[in-house]
């Protein structure tokens, strides 16, 4: 009898290994057809957290481990970024109007990108366009991405992850205290205030025009965390071009293409959507390279202090 369960305990594990991730799986698809897609950031982190419990089924110590040393200080820390940030605007300087402006100008020699981008491709919320739609869904993976990239390293590459979250949260620093001391106009807001010529911020705009249900409560939700002048740097962009890099040595030649075009697009679908001036894309791009230098510098030295002296020999 006990030969028997021993024979068939491989296939049990085995059975239940792909049966409960199919369970999740079943459960996600039927909660996001009737609930929408998870977007609040507290929900997505918590199906997050189920699946990789679905996933971890035969070493739930590890999980447990993972997600009361781990997950737990990494969304405590975006948790304050995402509170700091609403209440930076304002709290010791005036709303920077030209400075960004004037950068993109002499960069651009006069030319403004983002109006010149909707001049030419922009049509109007009654007339959108592939590209319309395809900057709205690369604007969209930033509030994804970052959440998923953390779990698979998590998973499948765990001496990455705590380098890939101190990045994260590092940026995060850098951004508020940034958005602190250098409150920003966007570019829709300059056109609001006749700074530039006219310029629709389109994301809203396709985000109504989505033929799937709840897509947009995501704007809606965000709207308690918003800063409107939290737009030097873009941690859009930063974020982006992090993932790039982190992923890079995991990639195949044609995944490291779509890398490597992934903060290109990133950049392409803020201007365009009038989120950010490129001067504040490029700015987000610097503070990642100074974050993830910075990180992986001090990650090395102490890795170097806890590697064993050799032996000598005697």
């Amino acid at each position: 009898m006990n030969v028997a369960l021993a024979e068939r305990r491989p296939g049990l594990r085995r059975a239940v290994r792909w049966a409960v991730p199919a369970v999740y799986f079943a459960a996600l698809i039927f909660f996001w057809s009737r609930d929408g897609m998870p977007v609040a950031r507290d929900t997505l982190v918590l199906w997050i957290l189920l699946g990789l419990l679905a996933f971890s089924l035969t070493d739930l110590r590890r999980w447990a481990r993972g997600v009361v040393f781990e997950w737990m200080p990494f969304l405590v820390i975006l948790w304050l970024y995402d509170l700091l940030r609403g209440q930076a605007d304002g709290l010791l300087f005036e709303t920077h109007i030209y400075p960004q402006l004037h950068a993109e100008e002499f960069l651009f020699r006069g030319v403004e990108p983002t109006v010149w981008l909707q001049d030419h491709l922009w049509d109007g919320a009654f007339d959108l366009h592939w590209w319309d739609y395809g900057a709205w869904a690369v604007y969209l993976t930033y509030f994804f991405a970052t959440y998923l990239v953390g779990a698979g390293l998590w998973f499948f590459a765990h001496e990455y992850f705590r380098r890939y979250i101190s990045v994260v949260s590092v940026l995060a620093l850098m951004g508020f205290t940034t958005y602190a001391l250098f409150p920003a106009a966007p570019p829709w807001m300059a056109s609001d205030l006749g700074a530039i010529a006219p310029t629709t911020r389109s994301i809203g705009i396709v985000w109504g025009d989505v033929p799937i249900a709840h897509f947009n409560t995501l704007f809606e939700k965000g709207a308690q965390y918003a800063n409107a002048v939290a737009a030097v740097p873009s941690l859009h962009a930063a974020y982006t071009l992090l993932i790039a890099i982190v992923l890079w040595r995991f990639a195949p030649w044609w995944g490291r293409v779509l890398l490597a075009l992934y903060p290109i697009a990133m950049a392409f679908a803020l201007v365009y959507t009038s989120e950010h001036y490129f001067v504040d894309i490029l700015l987000g791009w610097i503070y990642c390279l100074i974050a993830y230098w910075v990180v992986n510098r001090i990650a090395d030295r102490i890795a170097e202090r806890r590697e064993p002296e050799p032996a000598v020999a005697t």
